[in-house]
């Protein structure tokens, strides 16, 4: 029985492949985090998978085996034929080429579910590290019928985006990832992974999407920016960034907010709760 280091280094000779550093590639080759991520995932035979970037196909062929359905977004052309080759004999499996910032994830879930017995669908991916954020954003902010995100990003990031607002790894995007989601760690997952190496190490990281969101705020709107202009500043005090950013119109503004929600006038974004952004909103919403 072949592993996948093995597979990979096969059709890699085949086609003639090299790893594509300007569209971040360095491929899995270890079977165990193969399997970890499978697990993490809890892919079952009722589940509709959305894999973005298969590459060679090292996760894709464990997918296929455990999903209902294994739908493959992916943007490199050498890619398409080694997928379209490697799994046809799969009537599970659909391959789109295509930028996954340009499809339309709800109609392709909507249509799915209408002509299919499909129960939940379930991202699983491992994310080009040069643009991570704007994956996980566009999968949170577009309210698609999700019920997990289970994706391999830079260690860095992922302490990021599973941070518990107010710790030491909180971020702009913390605030944003927990509004959506909860999230856990699944494993760390060293260079010596990946062929070629990458210069860090990685994570996987599960996000399960929540029904209702954990705060009521009068403008969700309204609170993002916020907290992106608190965090563009982050080494200034919340009153000071907020004030720079135009969000307050003055200090005199921002300090009679602060002082009604007993906030004291030195705190500093990474300090606050969602809630706590949620509050300043509500007031700022309120004038």
């Amino acid at each position: 029985m072949s592993n996948i280091l093995e597979d990979t280094r096969f059709i890699m000779k085949k086609y003639h492949i090299r790893a594509n550093k300007s569209l971040g590639q360095n491929f899995l080759i270890d079977d165990k985090v193969v399997d970890e991520i499978i697990s993490g995932s809890d892919v079952n035979e009722n589940d509709l998978v959305i894999e973005i970037g298969p590459g060679l196909g090292s996760l894709t062929k464990s997918l296929l085996e455990k999903a209902k359905k294994v739908i493959c977004v992916e943007l490199d052309n050498k890619m398409i034929k080694i997928l379209e080759d490697r799994f046809k004999l799969y009537d599970n499996f659909e391959l789109l080429h295509n930028d996954i910032l340009k499809v339309d994830l709800n109609s392709i879930i909507k249509e799915e579910k209408e002509h299919s017995d499909i129960k939940e669908v379930k991202i699983v991916a491992n994310l080009p590290y040069y643009i991570t954020t704007p994956i996980i954003m566009k999968l949170l902010e577009d309210k698609l019928d999700l019920d997990s995100i289970t994706v391999m990003v830079q260690k860095e990031v992922a302490d990021r985006l599973i941070a518990t607002p107010g710790n030491k790894d909180t971020g702009a995007i913390t605030y944003s990832v927990y509004y959506y989601a909860t999230s856990k760690a699944i494993l760390e997952v060293p260079k010596d992974s990946f062929i070629p190496e990458p210069e860090v190490t990685s994570e996987v990281i599960k996000l399960e999407i929540r029904k209702t969101p954990p705060v009521e705020v009068k403008s969700k709107k309204v609170m993002f920016r916020i907290i992106k202009c608190a965090f563009m500043q982050r080494r200034k005090t919340l009153l000071n960034a907020l004030t720079n950013a135009k969000v307050f119109l003055n200090k005199d503004e921002g300090l009679k907010i602060l002082n009604k929600l007993n906030l004291p006038e030195d705190v500093r974004a990474e300090k606050l709760t969602l809630q706590d952004f949620a509050n300043i909103t509500n007031e700022f919403v309120k004038k």
